[in-house]
């Protein structure tokens, strides 16, 4: 059993869902996906995608991301939203909580972005579409608020440990995954990157590999013994920045026997 990573998949683009159709017909049905998020701001999509998905592989892993809690369809809340996708996700088999297999764990982690990347300034606000498209009750509109919300629902999983810990999240956990040579104009997106709290999760946590999505710059680093792992499929003009196909997170062919689920809240 092998364990694949991808993110960012935005089936919205066709060529992006044909991608995905041809991937569930490749040779994977002893294989793990996980899945950091970003796959469509309309349900639809997104559970026609988790099906395909789910139909190539053994286990598929899914955290929501940003554009998947965009409230442009049905919802009027991006926390009903959320929690209506957990249920979709149990409906359709796909992993939402803790997978032991065997000496391997997986374990997603959700997250927001709190600015504490930095202050965004006035074009960010305008133009960040996150502030328009999704809706959140009254006690969450702060996003300091709102992260706290996501990162309580991880406390429970952070002293977990096995041979092999592999955790994942939509948004990133520090800003030092991020490549030096990315041009200063290129930064004013960091603020809704993500959180350095999750960072602090991910420290308590200590995991052997983290995977994590939404910057669409594709990553394969280690830091602070931890290997942290974006696989972008991005948008489709993003050829520079993306691999445009399946990365091997870690080879697992001992992985055959027990398996256990953990519910994420």
């Amino acid at each position: 059993m092998n364990i694949y990573a991808v993110s960012d998949l935005h089936v919205d683009y066709p060529e992006n869902r044909q991608w995905v159709a041809r991937l569930a017909e490749s040779c994977h049905r002893d294989d793990v996906l996980i899945v950091a998020g970003d796959v469509s701001d309309q349900t639809g999509l997104l559970e026609e995608t988790l099906r395909t998905l789910k139909s190539g592989f053994k286990h598929v892993c899914f955290v929501p991301g940003n554009h998947d809690l965009w409230t442009c369809d049905e919802y009027d809340c991006s926390l009903q939203k959320f929690e209506a996708l957990q249920t979709l996700c149990q409906r359709l088999g796909v992993e939402t909580g803790v997978l032991h297999l065997d000496s391997v764990s997986i374990i997603p982690l959700h997250s927001w972005y709190d600015f504490s990347f930095g202050e965004p300034d006035r074009y960010l606000r305008r133009a960040w579409r996150d502030f328009r498209a999704c809706h959140w009750p009254a006690p969450l509109h702060d996003e300091a608020e709102l992260t706290k919300y996501f990162l309580a629902l991880n406390e429970a999983h952070l002293q977990l440990s096995n041979d092999t810990v592999i955790s994942f999240s939509h948004f990133l956990p520090h800003l030092d995954v991020m490549p030096a040579q990315i041009p200063e104009h290129r930064r004013k997106v960091y603020p809704v990157l993500g959180s350095h709290k999750l960072g602090e999760q991910l420290r308590r946590l200590q995991p052997d590999i983290h995977v994590y999505g939404h910057s669409h710059v594709n990553r394969d680093i280690e830091l602070d013994d931890i290997r942290f792992i974006n696989n972008a499929f991005a948008y489709p003009a993003e050829h520079r920045i993306a691999r445009k196909q399946l990365h091997l997170v870690y080879q697992a062919a001992a992985i055959t026997q027990s398996e256990s689920k953990e519910d994420s809240q």
